[in-house]
């Protein structure tokens, strides 16, 4: 029982959170609600993220400013949910606030890692089966600043661009080395 409640919150908190993070990330590029992307980010993030903006101060409407109200969103949710996997897993002990945060740091680098994954998949696959999709020139922004210095490295082999494939491995050495320490944060918080 308690395997599938902790699946059924960690699907929905991490989702929900990785949302927030998305929604950040747009804001910092200056996309924001310009796009379904962010439309549909905006729509399941409001309730969250609005209410923190009256607290938080507020995002400049010129790039690369931090929207500070989202990433306190996606931190809110992710110790949430790290302190609701303790009490689940954690046999009734109390949690330390500083392992719940320390645990929840690491979740939202990991979702984060996770997310980037998805959007360079998305991208790989639109520029196969439709490039010329309403979402790909968005997906094609958000994994710009990720893929540009690896294409500088990376030659077109074939004229086949080969950076996604690099960066998701890239990113695979990343999350394989975030879950081998991710059991002693686990252990610190539990």
């Amino acid at each position: 029982m308690h395997q599938a409640l902790w699946l059924l919150l960690e699907t929905l908190g991490s989702l929900l959170a990785t949302a927030c993070v998305l929604r950040a990330y747009l804001n910092w590029l200056g996309l924001g609600p310009r796009n379904q992307i962010g439309q549909f980010v905006i729509a399941i993030t409001d309730w969250i993220v609005r209410p923190l903006r009256g607290v938080l101060p507020a995002a400049r409407k010129a790039p690369r400013s931090l929207d500070w109200a989202s990433l306190a969103a996606a931190l809110l949710l992710a110790v949430v949910l790290a302190a609701a996997y303790i009490m689940i897993f954690g046999r009734g002990r109390a949690p330390a606030f500083g392992a719940v945060v320390l645990l929840a740091l690491v979740w939202l680098v990991e979702w984060s890692l996770w997310l980037l994954t998805a959007l360079v998949v998305l991208l790989a696959v639109l520029s196969w089966v439709n490039p010329h999709a309403p979402i790909a020139p968005t997906v094609d922004a958000l994994t710009q600043p990720f893929l540009s210095p690896i294409r500088r490295v990376v030659p077109l082999i074939g004229g086949v661009d080969l950076s996604p494939l690099v960066l998701i491995l890239l990113l695979q050495v990343l999350l394989t080395m975030l879950k081998s320490v991710t059991p002693s944060f686990i252990a610190i918080a539990a």
